[in-house]
C-alpha cells in the first residue's frame, strides 16, 4: 500500500512539473502583460488541480494496466506462432482504440457541421450523423490497417523509412486530386488518432512483439507503429472524401 502511495505521489509531482510551464506562461500574460485578474479565478484554480490529478491518474493507470496488458498480449500471441491471429488482434486493437478516441469524435462532429454549412452534405440530423459515423469508421479502419502493416514490418524486418516515405508520397499525390474540403480534415485525422487511448496500447503492442521475436530489437523495431497510425488516416479520409463527393 505504501509503495502504491509513493508511486502515486511521484506521478503527482511529475504532473505538476509538466504543467508548471503552461501555468507560468498563462499567469505571466494575465498578470504582467495584460495586468488583469482572469474571471472566475477560483474555477480556474480548481480546474488546474483537477487537471493535475486527472493526468496523474491517467499516467498511473497506464503503467498499472494498459502497458502490461498490451505487452503481455503481444508476447503471448507471438509465442503462439499464429500470424493471422496476431494480425487480427492488431487490426481489432487499432479499430477499437480509434473508435474510442474522444479527439476523433470531436473533430468528426466539427467537420460534419462545417461540411453541412458549406453545402457538401445536407444540413439534416441524419446526414450529419452519417457523416460523423462514416468519418470515424474510416479513420478506425485506417488505424487497424496501419497496425497490420506495422506488425508485418516487425515480423519480416521491412524498412520503416522506406514504408513511411512511400506512404507520404502517396499522401502528396492524393492531396493533388482529393476534394479541397476534405484535405484539412484528412490531415488533422492523422493527428487525433495518436492520442490518449491509442498511443499506450499501440506502443505496448510494438515493443512487446519486438521483444518476443528473435533477431528483433525493441528500440529499432518496436517503435514506428504510431507513425503508421498517423499516416494511414490521411490516405483513407481523402479517399473517403472523394467517394462522398462522387456519390
Amino acid at each position: 500500500m505504501n509503495q502504491n502511495l509513493t508511486a502515486f505521489w511521484t506521478h503527482t509531482k511529475g504532473s505538476m512539473r509538466d504543467l508548471a510551464p503552461i501555468v507560468i506562461v498563462i499567469a505571466f500574460f494575465e498578470l504582467v502583460v495584460l495586468q488583469q485578474v482572469p474571471d472566475n479565478l477560483f474555477g480556474i484554480l480548481m480546474g488546474v488541480v483537477l487537471v493535475v490529478f486527472g493526468l496523474t491518474f491517467f499516467i498511473y493507470g497506464l503503467e498499472l494496466a494498459l502497458f502490461p496488458i498490451g505487452d503481455a498480449l503481444a508476447v503471448s500471441l507471438a509465442r503462439k506462432g499464429s500470424v493471422p491471429l496476431l494480425l487480427t488482434f492488431a487490426f481489432l486493437l487499432g479499430f477499437g482504440t480509434t473508435i474510442a478516441e474522444p479527439a476523433l469524435t470531436a473533430i468528426a462532429n466539427e467537420a460534419s457541421e462545417i461540411a453541412a454549412g458549406a453545402g457538401a452534405i445536407p444540413n439534416t440530423e441524419e446526414a450529419l450523423s452519417n457523416y460523423v459515423l462514416g468519418l470515424r469508421i474510416t479513420v478506425a479502419l485506417s488505424v487497424g490497417t496501419a497496425l497490420v502493416l506495422g506488425v508485418l514490418r516487425i515480423i519480416f524486418g521491412w524498412s520503416l523509412p522506406l514504408m513511411i516515405i512511400s506512404g507520404y508520397a502517396l499522401v502528396v499525390v492524393m492531396t493533388a486530386v482529393a476534394p479541397a474540403n476534405i484535405i484539412g480534415v484528412a490531415y488533422d485525422s492523422g493527428g487525433v488518432t495518436t492520442s490518449t487511448v491509442t498511443v499506450p496500447l499501440v506502443t505496448a503492442l510494438g515493443v512487446g512483439l519486438a521483444s518476443s521475436l528473435r533477431d528483433r530489437n525493441p528500440m529499432t523495431d518496436g517503435f514506428g507503429l504510431i507513425a503508421f497510425a498517423s499516416l494511414t488516416p490521411m490516405i483513407f479520409v481523402m479517399a473517403y472524401g472523394g467517394i462522398i463527393q462522387w456519390l
